[in-house]
Formats: C-alpha cells, sequence, structure tokens
C-alpha cells in the first residue's frame, strides 16, 4: 500500500500558521468521521481499542463547579504550549469543528475534530460536558470527552475519557510513543483545568 506523504496531518517541522489553520478548518466542513461508532465515549469502548479514563479532583461546592464549567467552555484543558484547540473560543456545540494542534519530537501536525455531544442542561449543576470524534484528517480514530462533575459529597472532578485506535500509517509505527503522549496530554490537561479552576 503507498503511504500518502502529503496528508494534513502529517507530522510538519513548521508550525502551522493562522491563515493556514483556517483553511484546514475550512475543509474539515465537508469532511466525514473516520469512526461508526458514535457516542462511543457513553458506553463501553469498541472491541480492540484503547480505552483510558482519568479523573482529578479540582475543589469542592458550586462555585468550583461553575469555574470548571467555565474552563472547559473555553477549551482550558488545550493550553498546554504543546496542545492548542484552534479556534480558541469554539462554540460547545455539536458539529462544530476544531482542529487540534500537537507538537512533538520536534514535529507539528494537525487533526480535525467533530463534536459529536453536548451535555449542558441550565438546571444542572451537577455535570457539564462534550465529547469530540476524529474527522478523516485526523491521526488517530475515536472520540474523546470532556467532563465535569460535582458529586454528592459535593466534591468536584475533572474526568477525560478517550476511546481511540490508530488511523495513521505513522501513528502505528510509534504507538509506543502516541501511548505516552496520550497519557502527558491527560496528565497536562488535569494540570490545566486546576490552573483555571484554582483548584487541588
Amino acid at each position: 500500500m503507498a503511504i500518502d506523504l502529503t496528508h494534513e496531518c502529517m507530522p510538519k517541522l513548521r508550525k502551522p500558521t493562522e491563515d493556514g489553520i483556517r483553511r484546514f478548518l475550512a475543509r474539515q466542513a465537508v469532511a466525514d468521521f473516520s469512526y461508526r461508532e458514535l457516542q462511543c465515549t457513553r458506553d463501553t469502548a469498541p472491541a480492540g481499542w484503547y480505552c483510558d479514563r482519568y479523573r482529578g479532583h479540582l475543589g469542592n461546592g458550586t462555585d468550583t463547579f461553575a469555574r470548571a464549567r467555565k474552563a472547559v467552555v473555553a477549551w482550558s484543558m488545550f493550553r498546554l504550549g504543546w496542545v492548542e484547540a484552534h479556534p480558541a473560543a469554539s462554540a460547545i456545540t455539536p458539529g462544530a469543528n476544531v482542529a487540534v494542534l500537537v507538537r512533538a519530537c520536534g514535529a507539528w501536525w494537525l487533526n480535525g475534530a467533530r463534536i459529536v455531544y453536548v451535555h449542558d442542561s441550565p438546571s444542572d449543576d451537577r455535570q457539564f460536558g462534550f465529547a469530540y470524534g476524529t474527522l478523516q484528517d485526523h491521526a488517530e480514530c475515536g472520540e474523546e470527552r470532556f467532563w465535569v462533575v460535582r458529586d454528592h459529597d459535593d466534591q468536584v472532578w475533572f474526568e477525560l475519557t478517550a476511546m481511540s485506535n490508530p488511523a495513521k500509517w505513522f501513528v502505528r509505527a510509534a504507538l509506543p510513543l502516541v501511548r505516552r503522549l496520550q497519557r502527558c496530554f491527560a496528565a497536562d490537561a488535569q494540570r490545566a483545568m486546576q490552573r483555571a479552576v484554582g483548584g487541588a
């Protein structure tokens, strides 16, 4: 099978320009999801997929939950330096597209994703979040969910659930490194949420 070295999500040595990211996002408007199991993060991972679940404490009380909700809306979990979400103020609505820019091992690559579902009820001060799924221009295949929860003990938690499989040859070739990067993202996203909320 021929290797496509021109694919949009191939690693590049130079960081994409803002204009380049806008063009990439414009192309995602007609892109299809790269998997059929939409909303799988509500349930169990498809057979053979990696399933990662992380949970970190943010604090307690309704004020902490409100700050956590605001941090998710602002995509604070992506303000990591080596991972960015574009546009930075992307609306948290089903169908909204986002470009996830990643830098690792001296290379940059863009990944297309689309919000699959959102939990946002004005009457619910205990849960808020959303999940996005990968598009064809994504190095991986699957879905990721970002959730904040206030439990019955009034403790507030940030939960990250990821269900994935390699989609591109270069991900399969470097799978141990990719899995390590996935774990690093989860840990860094948790710390970013804690900074944004001012919690534990």
